[in-house]
């Protein structure tokens, strides 16, 4: 008797302990506890700055750059304004001619500035003349125009001459030249075959 007891007694105790193991929480336990359940704050864009762009005209590039600068406003940019494609790759050489935007009160400083730049010794145009604009299927007429924005405006895959109009120079540095005369002529259908182009300098009159 004392045996089956004992036995009763350890089975019991298993059972308890099996009881006290088992997994906690029913249907209406929080499986998610801890976790925060409150919904993420939306952040607030901060609002943007604007300052007084000053009128930078009539400068030199460098200048221009350095007070728009101290102004507030880091995003600049400049073009020549002679339409030839040429950087300005010595800033203290070139002056300005045109801003965009405009100087004023209230311009968002994260705006774009661009100057449109001349040569230190050379005239500002009354508006900054366009570069040639990319060929299509016919030959643009590119007479006047300066050669480097010439080669641009033309498909990479071209095959193009530039001879010296005037003497028999190297054209080396054709942003310093202009064309004076072009093969095909202006309104021929461009299908691939090779451009010709006699040039002169930019300050030389075209034989």
């Amino acid at each position: 008797m004392r045996t089956q007891h004992t036995i009763a007694l350890f089975a019991a105790a298993a059972a308890l302990t099996l009881t006290a193991c088992g997994p906690q929480g029913g249907a209406g336990s929080d499986k998610g506890a801890g976790a925060s359940t409150a919904p993420s704050a939306r952040r607030t864009p901060a609002p943007k700055a604007s300052a007084a762009l000053p009128l930078l005209v009539g400068k030199g590039l460098q200048t221009a750059q350095d007070e728009a600068q101290a102004a507030g406003f880091h995003r600049l940019t400049s073009h020549d304004a002679l339409g030839r494609d040429r950087l300005q790759a010595l800033d203290r050489n070139w002056k300005v001619c045109s801003q965009t935007p405009a100087a004023g009160a209230g311009v968002d400083t994260g705006t774009t500035v661009d100057f449109g730049a001349v040569k230190l010794e050379e005239t500002c145009p009354a508006t900054d003349a366009p570069a040639p604009k990319p060929a299509g299927d016919t030959m643009p007429d590119f007479v006047g125009q300066g050669m480097k924005a010439v080669r641009a405006a033309l498909p990479a895959n071209a095959s193009i001459t530039v001879k010296d109009a005037v003497q028999s120079r190297m054209v080396l540095q054709e942003s310093n030249w202009k064309v004076c005369a072009q093969d095909p002529k202006a309104g021929a259908a461009l299908t691939g075959q090779p451009v010709a182009f006699t040039v002169a300098k930019t300050d030389e009159t075209c034989p």
